[in-house]
């Protein structure tokens, strides 16, 4: 069986037709541990380091003023990868292919494609380290950011969960920085730059490449559709709704932040992106969608159920013109893209981690990497 698919080329080359297979038939070849890149030409480095915006900055109630940024990238021969571990101090939930910590950047070629990541509501860029690994050992450098009051290492704000359209400025400080960065600036080819995204972070990048959204539209969605899965507080923060209101009447501030949804993200330094399950569809003009001119690729599962494919991915594949979207079939969930649980997070995270019957998460990643490799490999084309 293969996924339901949108896009100017229909040939689909028989390795992921094989990967395909594997995610509705299960595997005995892959494992449910995180495995290294197949096609990896280069050995993975990591940082982590506090991204320091210029103030005035809207920090959405986030109690620490610093953007944490996750950087993989390609590195050199000498490096010594490990096993990442999620978190990586204590119990670790989650687990993805070897990265070396602050190795060297690989000494060539000389400028390497950059890659801006978005993770989903209430995670963190590691959550997704699955993706940004895999990216990195083709010769991708890809930085990530955990996204002020909405990520899982600081406290959960309300304006961080229900502020969306602020993430996307997280990302263009990010691609400021690496571009201004004295290690990873003069190495990285300013004419192929991409961002991607899962989740409320697909909607993110969907904000970079010109979407712009109306509060007001998604929330006259939510009440004509009564849609439990997109209308009401996330998993993560399931009374979102009701502090969100209470907020709204005690803070002057939040209150306006609410009316100041329509302006515009678009940041012309991004070429393409690929979203992942993305998010609140109902929230974007239909409008602002139809003007997007950068290719856009999208990925979700049939059985998403918190960002349903109807009103989620589907709904901005019929608007945005250059456009590929990919439907995986069986029980491809919503949460089947973040990293591979390990034993641990699988007893204490089920709901992020137990994936239906017959899904094989590491097959899904490897598919969905094979997509994301083959598009940016045709969009970011050296100019």
């Amino acid at each position: 069986m293969s996924p339901r698919k949108t896009s100017p080329n229909k040939t689909s080359p028989s390795k992921l037709a094989v990967l395909l297979a594997l995610i509705v038939l299960g595997s005995t070849a892959i494992g449910g541990r995180a495995q290294p890149a197949p096609d990896a030409a280069f050995k993975v480095g990591v940082l982590n380091r506090p991204l320091l915006p210029a103030e005035p900055y809207d920090w959405r109630g986030a109690g620490s003023h610093a953007l944490p940024e996750v950087v993989w990238y390609p590195a050199d021969t000498g490096a010594e990868p490990k096993p990442q571990r999620i978190p990586p101090v204590g119990t670790a939930l989650f687990e993805a292919a070897p990265a070396a910590a602050n190795a060297k950047l690989a000494p060539s070629p000389d400028k390497f494609p950059l890659i801006l990541l978005s993770h989903g509501t209430g995670g963190t860029a590691q959550s997704i380290a699955w993706f940004a690994t895999a990216l990195a050992a083709r010769g991708y450098i890809v930085a990530g950011v955990n996204h002020p009051g909405n990520n899982a290492i600081d406290t959960y704000t309300v304006q961080g969960f229900t502020l969306w359209w602020k993430r996307a400025q997280d990302l263009s400080v990010v691609l400021d920085d690496m571009l201004a960065d004295p290690q990873f600036g003069p190495r990285i080819d300013r004419s192929r730059i991409a961002a991607a995204g899962f989740s409320l972070g697909g909607y993110t990048v969907i904000e970079l490449a010109g979407g712009i959204t109306v509060l007001q539209r998604f929330m006259a969605a939510c009440k004509a559709a009564n849609e439990p899965a997109s209308c009401q507080g996330p998993p993560e923060f399931p009374d979102l709704v009701a502090k969100a209101q209470a907020l709204a009447k005690a803070d002057p501030a939040y209150a306006k932040a609410l009316t100041t949804s329509s302006k515009s993200y678009r940041d012309a330094r991004i070429r393409a992106i690929f979203a992942m399950a993305p998010a609140v569809g109902g929230a974007v003009t239909p409008e602002s969608l139809g003007a997007i001119a950068i290719p856009v690729s999208i990925v979700d599962g049939v059985a998403d159920s918190i960002t349903p494919i109807e009103a989620n991915a589907k709904y901005y594949a019929t608007k945005i013109p250059h456009m590929e979207l990919t439907i995986f079939p069986g029980g491809v969930e919503h949460y089947t893209f973040l990293d591979v649980c390990t034993d641990a997070g699988r007893a204490a995270l089920p709901q992020l981690c137990i994936d239906r019957p017959g899904v094989d998460r590491q097959a899904l990643h490897d598919a969905t990497i094979e997509i994301a490799a083959k598009f940016f490999a045709g969009q970011l084309r050296g100019r």
